[in-house]
């Protein structure tokens, strides 16, 4: 006869259910002097910028403009320090915190600042991997200079060497950033040779004098010039906060994301304000602004002794090291856009590793196509810089909203009071520079109204991908 259980007797506890599998997770392997190797690649995009800065502005007038640059971005980063730590598993840096500041009174504003952030850090490499090409060709390989025509496609030797050097940096990060760091590293120290040869030696020689030193900027078209180039400055001095981007993947968190920021921006500050001045008034302004891209080589040699194929290395060197930093921080704001809702969710996924594998593929096709099809970088750079722009006055001004708005979230990091006007001072000096900048390309050479037209498009792609995302895909179910 079967036992009969009646309603009242309790019965016997299921089996326990088979825990979730765990998702992937941004390894926690850095420290603090990791994202301070990083920061360095905005000491080498000054060396790459420098130059026309001097020559269009005098040497008094790039000075000042550089050091104004580097103390907004300054009081940017400390604020960037809270952030950082009040959401410390977020890789979207300042991007997400635009996200998180904003996303109440407009949602909207999440997927600009991301792919505004993104699309700047992630083409730097086509940038930059085009520029090694022509180092390459012009100092070892002069004679090739044959070209494959493909239709809209032109193949040339400096694209080949670029592509080269994507490809292979896209391999070593599809092993982790931890893995990659080692470049880093090698490529940092690299950079220091020239920066502490241009830093100290021009002083010691006697050949320094500031009787040569100018001042370009007059009146209220000097006024207009000054925002212009303040807007082509940005993200070479604003670049330091990428390393708020790997706050989850630093061991401490709190504690290293902001030695990593304060540690960049302080030694960011010092070379802004001093290279200018020892090597424009060792060369002397006309020199550099005769030859604006490549004076180094010839500084160099001056100060040292030849070696112009040492000098070379040194430059592509740095060059790497921006394009290290520029995938690395571009992949993981595009990974944390897919997982936190900003884009199409196939972008937010991680492999075994812990890797945003699907983030670095999409950088490796962008800049292959980049590399391939324009045949001027101009564009591209023109785009990144108004949306790189464009998010951090996001991230500033919801840094303040932040503090009304979710007053008791946790910050393991808070800075003093007066941070929150010095925000919207902050945010109204960048609208500034923002709307003179991206409506003035032509005082500088920098671009016009037609990159401005593709700068917008790209912005409005990325609200498209977003209502896809949160009208389809998230309404569909997760396995859409």
């Amino acid at each position: 006869m079967s036992e009969q259980v009646s309603p009242s007797t309790p019965r016997p506890p299921s089996p326990p259910s088979s825990p979730a599998p765990e998702r992937p997770a941004l390894a926690k392997k850095m420290r603090w002097y990791d994202g301070f190797a990083l920061s360095l690649a905005m000491p080498a995009a000054l060396i790459a910028s420098l130059g026309a800065s001097i020559g269009s502005l005098g040497a008094w007038g790039a000075i000042a403009l550089w050091t104004i640059s580097m103390v907004l971005a300054t009081g940017c980063n400390w604020i960037y320090s809270e952030m950082a730590t009040m959401f410390p598993d977020a890789s979207g840096g300042i991007a997400h915190y635009a996200t998180e500041g904003w996303k109440k009174r407009a949602p909207f504003v999440g997927p600009l600042a991301s792919i505004g952030y993104w699309f700047a850090w992630t083409t730097a490499l086509s940038v930059y991997a085009g520029i090694i090409g022509s180092l390459v060709q012009a100092q070892w390989f002069p004679g090739q200079d044959w070209s494959w025509s493909l239709g809209p496609a032109n193949i040339t030797f400096p694209i080949t060497v670029g592509i080269g050097i994507v490809v292979l940096l896209f391999a070593a990060a599809m092993f982790g950033l931890h893995v990659a760091m080692w470049v880093v590293y090698v490529t940092g120290a690299m950079l220091l040779i020239p920066l502490a040869v241009f830093l100290v030696l021009p002083f010691l020689s006697g050949d320094w004098s500031a009787g040569g030193l100018h001042w370009n900027l007059h009146g209220i078209s000097g006024v207009r010039e000054a925002l212009v180039w303040l807007y082509v400055m940005a993200w070479t001095s604003f670049g330091v906060e990428v390393c708020a981007t790997f706050a989850p993947e630093y061991k401490d968190t709190v504690r290293d994301t902001s030695r990593a920021l304060r540690a960049g921006v302080l030694f960011s500050l010092g070379v802004f304000i001093l290279l200018p001045l020892a090597l424009a008034g060792y060369l002397g302004e006309t020199r550099i602004g005769e030859d604006p891209t490549t004076f180094y080589v010839g500084a160099f040699a001056d100060l040292v002794g030849g070696a112009a194929d040492l000098m070379v290395v040194f430059l592509i060197a740095s060059l790497l090291l921006i394009m290290i930093t520029g995938l690395a921080d571009g992949s993981r704001v595009l990974y944390n856009m897919g997982k936190e809702g900003t884009t199409i969710r196939q972008v937010g996924v991680l492999n075994r590793r812990g890797v945003p594998a699907r983030a670095l593929s999409v950088a490796l096709v962008i800049n292959v196509l980049a590399l391939v099809f324009l045949e001027s970088p101009l564009a591209i750079i023109v785009t990144g810089n108004l949306g790189y722009i464009l998010t951090h006055i996001l991230a500033i001004s919801g840094f303040a909203m932040l503090r009304r708005d979710r007053p008791d979230l946790a910050r393991p990091i808070r800075v003093p009071g007066f941070f929150v006007p010095l925000a919207w001072v902050l945010t109204v000096l960048l609208v500034i520079v923002l709307v003179v900048g991206a409506t003035g390309f032509s005082t500088t050479g920098y671009g016009g109204y037609k990159e401005l037209g593709i700068a917008l498009a790209v912005l409005a792609c990325a609200v498209g991908l977003w209502l896809y995302r949160t009208r389809v895909q998230d309404r569909a179910g997760p396995d859409s």
